[in-house]
């Protein structure tokens, strides 16, 4: 874990020389580097001539992790001996990563808003040093600046681990569109080589490299934005937005009569919560593909009728929906909705087509048409197949005589270590099957949505514990841009696994944060883990905190009539990301509460939420045949008529889990995977 860094001394003799080709003499100024196409080749640096000493280039130099640790090293110089082809010198690195701990370092070069854009492959030449040693693995990064919504510069990067370097020249040719991390290829701040412990497969060595080069191939290749094309039609109206909704309807069990409805609530609060659970439950008796039994992603109504030419129906699910659909599936049962017949028919038929569908190294894609069958995505994502996981381990242990064998089948042939980073220990945010390539997006803090499928991944033995202590509590001083600066973050050791504590403070009240604030990211994860039970000291009681802090701040601070905030639909169109900022480690931001969000808290403010929904039952016209509404503007009192099929899960889920004594909980809890990482909610004290 990165808990500090050294830059070290600028090496001005190292600078990089910008040209338009490899036969330029001249730096070419940045605002005029890529904008046509007359040389196909943008070099940033090529080590030939005496131009290298004091040219136009940015300032470079190396850096390492955990400087003070003599066991590591990095040298940079310019070899005029070594070179590819017969002119010029190569950049020398002498690297050294023989540590105790899980070290890093390398080198570094300012690009000075270099604009690659109209670019589509990155190039240079590599060989290492035969009588020193060398890695065959490193990687490399560009990086640039991002302003994000609230005006806020954060890093963004792209990288790419390079493989199979040898003792003889080659050339390394990547196209842009695989480091996904970058999308805009304007205004480039840095290229970094990066050695790394874990990575590396020699621990010092010497690398050398030669002409570093951008160039246009007019051969981009695939990119993460590509389409799947259909293998075939889905309708003969499909551009009819009205006809096309009604031959969705047909596809489905049952559709909404009105989009609003007056409710007369039960007074008791046992009561109150069956209702809204009776109502809730119909979006997944209706809303299902006849033809797959599969769950449709959402719909959405004006405020006029209910099929109009107005009205959309997501004609497509994603594996996260059909997870959850399977535990309502359940939840529908332990309510006393349907019969255990009933239940069993529909798990088979859904976990069936599961069984079906199109797959990746044993993983489903992240989306799937319903109507052809076929998937729409080319990504693999964790956290969704995550969630797909724990609806089956679910589903399994609520019926294990009938579900058993083909729920451990499908458990069996995912194996989450597909997508681990043993390098940085986390998880990644997926995999692109198009480009062969992870995302560059990891995820890292552990009090958020994911650390439940990061739960699954280690109860399943795909992982090792030591992934659970790699993610971080707080984030280092050295990210100054986060909400507050951690306090008492220090090392501690749990099951012989170090890990860095410390925590924020909102009004007295010590919390470990969350990514963004929201209810989502803290408390989705308690639908399946009893954090509340078996971490009263550590995640339960984070919990709770979470919840009471969102009731505190959106009812006290900012004066909302209601309080949930939590990623849904934006009233008027979209989706967004909301939540409590001080909460949060960015923080998103507020305006717009959703009724999932006091659904997730039942286990930990009780009478707050129970008495927040009737208020929103009450106050807004939010209310329809199939339960609450997706959100609600404070500001303006409009609605988002809007059913998310997530959404309406988490709020069935855990009024199940309230009302019957953490059902679902125990049925997760009762299956070996989950019984397997129970160790690890109970060691941690996030407060000690």
């Amino acid at each position: 874990m990165i808990n500090r860094y050294r830059v070290a001394l600028l090496v001005p003799f190292i600078s990089f020389i910008f040209m338009m080709s490899s036969t330029a003499t001249q730096a070419v100024p940045a605002e005029s580097r890529a904008e046509s196409l007359e040389f196909p080749t943008q070099t940033i640096a090529n080590f030939n001539g005496e131009g290298l000493i004091n040219n136009l280039g940015g300032e470079s130099g190396t850096w390492e992790k955990f400087p003070d640790d003599m066991g590591q090293s990095i040298a940079v110089s310019i070899d005029n001996k070594v070179r590819y082809g017969n002119n010029g010198s190569s950049l020398k690195l002498e690297y050294d990563v023989n540590s105790a701990d899980d070290t890093a370092n390398g080198f570094w070069t300012q690009l000075r808003d270099l604009n690659a854009s109209l670019y589509d492959h990155f190039e240079f030449w590599v060989k290492g040093d035969e009588d020193k040693g060398y890695t065959t693995i490193f990687k490399i990064e560009f990086k640039k600046i991002k302003t994000d919504r609230d005006g806020r510069d954060e890093t963004i990067k792209a990288s790419y681990v390079v493989k199979g370097v040898t003792g003889r020249w080659q050339k390394i040719s990547i196209p842009l569109n695989v480091m996904n991390g970058i999308s805009d290829w304007r205004e480039l701040k840095e290229f970094v080589i990066s050695f790394e412990k874990r990575r590396v497969d020699k621990a010092e060595g010497v690398l050398y490299f030669d002409d570093f080069a951008f160039t246009k191939t007019w051969q981009p290749g695939p990119s993460i934005t590509d389409v799947v094309p259909h293998k075939k039609k889905k309708t003969d109206v499909e551009n009819n937005r009205e006809k096309f909704a009604r031959f969705l309807i047909a596809r489905l069990y049952g559709f909404p009569r009105e989009v609003f409805v007056k409710r007369s609530f039960p007074k008791d609060d046992r009561e109150f919560l069956l209702a809204v659970a009776k109502d809730t439950w119909k979006y997944f008796d209706k809303i299902v593909d006849k033809e797959h039994d599969l769950p449709l992603d959402n719909i959405q109504f004006n405020e006029k009728t209910t099929v109009s030419e107005d009205t959309f129906i997501g004609d497509y699910t994603n594996v996260t929906n059909i997870g959850v659909y399977l535990m309502c599936v359940v939840s529908a049962y332990d309510l006393g909705f349907i019969s255990k017949e009933d239940a069993v028919r529909r798990l088979s038929s859904t976990i069936g087509s599961v069984e079906k569908l199109e797959k990746y190294n044993g993983f489903p894609y992240n989306y799937y048409d319903v109507t052809i069958f076929q998937r729409t995505s080319n990504f693999i994502s964790f956290v969704d197949s995550g969630w797909l996981a724990a609806g089956i381990i679910v589903a399994k242990n609520a019926f294990p005589e009938e579900l058993n064998p083909i729920c451990q089948k499908l458990l069996d042939a995912m194996d989450f270590s597909f997508f681990y980073d043993p390098v940085e220990g986390h998880m990644y945010h997926g995999f692109y099957t198009n480009i062969d390539y992870y995302s560059e997006y990891q995820y890292g803090a552990l009090y958020t949505e994911p650390r439940a499928i990061s739960y699954i991944a280690i109860g399943k033995g795909d992982v090792p514990k030591d992934h659970w202590f790699r993610m971080l509590r707080t984030f280092p001083d050295t990210w100054p841009w986060q909400t507050q600066m951690p306090r008492d973050r220090k090392e501690k050791t749990y099951l012989g696994y170090k890990v860095w504590g410390g925590y924020y403070e909102y009004k007295g009240i010590k919390f470990v944060p969350s990514w963004g604030g929201s209810m989502f990211e803290a408390l989705m994860p308690t639908v399946i883990i009893d954090e509340k039970a078996l971490a009263p000291k550590g995640l339960g009681l984070n919990d709770e905190r979470h919840a009471k802090i969102q009731v505190k701040f959106a009812l006290e601070e900012l004066g909302y009539p209601v309080f949930g905030m939590s990623p849904s639909c934006v009233p008027g169109g979209g989706y967004s990301e909301y939540g409590v900022k001080v909460l949060g480690i960015k923080g998103y931001k507020g305006g717009v509460i959703t009724p999932h969000a006091s659904f997730l808290s039942l286990e930990f403010t009780p009478k707050e939420s129970i008495n927040n929904l009737r208020a929103i039952a009450a106050k807004f016209n939010a209310y329809g045949e199939y339960g609450f509404y997706d959100a609600i503007d404070v500001f303006t009192g409009r609605a988002a008529m809007e059913y998310l099929c997530l959404d309406q899960a988490l709020s069935f889920i855990a009024i199940n889990n309230y009302l019957n004594d953490g059902a679902i909980r125990k049925r997760f809890h009762s299956d070996p995977i989950a019984k397997n990482a129970e160790e690890l909610l109970k060691v941690e004290d996030f407060f000690e």
